[in-house]
Order: C-alpha cells, then structure tokens, then sequence
C-alpha cells in the first residue's frame, strides 16, 4: 500500500523554511551574484565576469591586504585549534569526573563569558590590558613576573596573539560542554569493565574515551575553522576597523568591513566587497568539504 505524503510535514516547516530563504539563503545568492559586477563612476552597475576576483587576487594593492587578512585570520584559527580545544578538552575530562565537588559551579563560571557581548569583552580587555591605567601591570608586579608586561596589543608581534587568547578565553566554554555532554553519554559500563582489567585513568582516557568522543572533537574543530573565519567584533571593538598596529590584526571581516562600508580615505565599494565575501564562503567551504570528506568519512569508518 502507497502511503501518502506527508503534507502535514511541509506546513510545519515552512515557517522555518522561509526565514531561512529571506535572511541566509537569498542575501548569500545576492552576495555571490554581486561579485560579478563592478560599478563605474557615474553608478552604473555592469557585468564584469571574474574581473573582480582578478583585481583582488592580481593587483598588488588588493593582493597584499587580502593575503595578509587571510594569513591574520589563519593564524587566528590555529590558535584557538591549538589552545582552546585542548584546554576546552582538559577541563570537559576534570568536570566528568565523578565525586567532583562545585562541578556545576565550575561549569557556569567557565561558560558565562560566552554569554557576554563580544564587545563588551574587548572593551574590559583592552582597560586590564592599557599600559596607562590597566590593572594588568600591578598584578603581574605582584606575581614577581612584572618584566614580562608590555603593551602586548599596541606591538604588530604579539597583538593578534593577545587577541586571539582573549577569543579563547571567551569562548572556551562551548567546545568545554560540547565535549563535557559527549563525555557523559560514554557507557558506564565500558568504564567499569576497564577497571576491572586494570586500565590507569589515564589510560583509560586516551584509549576509551578519546576514540568514543573523535566525532564530537571534529565537530568541535569544524566550528572552530567556521566560527574564527567569520570573526569580526572582537577585532573592531579593540583595533577599530583599520585592524592595527598597521593591519597586524587585520583578518577577513575587518577587511571585507573596509572594502564594502569604505574608511577614512578608503571608498566602499559594494561589489568588491561581495568579492572579498564570496571569497570568505569558499575558503569556509573548501575548509567544511575537507573536513567532511578527509575526517568525517574516516571517523564513520571508524564508528562502524
């Protein structure tokens, strides 16, 4: 017998279906149709083609902000791949952990900055952080680590790393309860049935649990890439637009803000800003399709 189709389905997801389309969906199709055309001066919008990639890729002036807002937004992603999932990792393993006293507490004071406004975080950061009435200084004085305080955010070397450890410290509480949750769903008994053959906890670790959680660590990985490619708050907010000192903390959407919105003594330019967009959306796409079918498949292999 042929069912009948689930109509009732479509009415229920429509409403979902339409936000979608107007506020995701449609504005990327208009983003990526607008980076084939150019304006002149009098305001004519004509087809160009490719011309747009050409210039941004090609013309030197394009070509060195954009590779170094690409470099910028790269070492940005390492970072946080590198620091705050492997700290988001430590802290999920201690909270697990059973008899652990003021867990929940821990688990809320480590998560409530992530609630706070990006802005609002890179303003308290960049007050601790001024060499001028900063409390950062006199606390490190106090440590007996005083020579270590420099004005790590006004110096081209260390801005971007002083930024991006700011971003991890906001945001370690997301990977920290995607992990915490996968932890927790591991079966008890494969744990117990370890204790019994006599397995360390640091083995059993690194052997049971790690391999159990590796699809939860890509998805963790995955929204990191997704998430620091799209970043842009925390740089304007600290740096302003011109992402300084001299671009050293320049990364995709503070360059794409300059190009479409124009500054100081910059022009925007609508469609060579669609260009630098559509450029951030196959960078994040070539990134997710690698993921998917360099990792994904393999842990999926792995699971069966």
């Amino acid at each position: 017998m042929q069912r009948a189709f689930p109509w009732h389905l479509i009415f229920f997801l429509a409403p979902a279906l339409i936000i979608y389309t107007v506020f995701s969906a449609y504005p990327l199709f208009d983003t990526l149709r607008l980076s084939f055309f150019t304006d002149s001066e009098s305001g004519e919008r004509s087809f160009a083609g490719l011309s747009n990639f050409v210039t941004l890729l090609g013309n030197s002036v394009w070509s060195e902000a954009f590779w170094n807002a690409m470099w910028n937004n790269t070492q940005f992603f390492l970072i946080h791949l590198l620091v705050q999932n492997p700290i988001g990792l430590g802290l999920a393993a201690l909270l697990s952990l059973k008899g652990l006293r003021g867990a929940r507490t821990y688990r809320t004071l480590i998560f409530l900055p992530t609630l706070l406004s990006v802005v609002i975080i890179g303003f308290i950061w960049q007050l601790i952080l001024s060499p001028l009435w900063g409390v950062s200084e006199n606390f490190l004085y106090a440590l007996g680590l005083g020579h270590y305080f420099d004005a790590w955010l006004g110096r081209e070397s260390s801005a971007l790393i002083t930024l991006s450890l700011i971003s991890v410290w906001q945001f370690i509480g997301i990977p920290m309860m995607l992990i915490y949750a996968s932890l927790l769903s591991i079966p008890e008994e494969l744990l117990e049935a370890a204790k019994v053959d006599g397995a360390s906890p640091f083995r059993i670790f690194w052997r049971i649990k790690v391999p159990l959680i590796l699809p939860t660590l890509g998805l963790v990985t995955i929204l990191t890439f997704v998430g620091n490619f799209n970043t842009f708050e925390l740089v304007y907010a600290v740096k302003g637009a011109l992402a300084g000192p001299d671009y050293s903390t320049d990364i995709m959407g503070t360059f794409f803000y300059r190009t479409f919105f124009g500054y100081q003594s910059q022009l925007g330019s609508a469609t060579m800003g669609a260009t630098v967009a559509t450029m951030m959306f196959l960078v994040i796409l070539t990134g997710v399709m690698a993921y998917f079918y360099l990792v994904q498949r393999r842990l999926t292999r792995y699971q069966l």
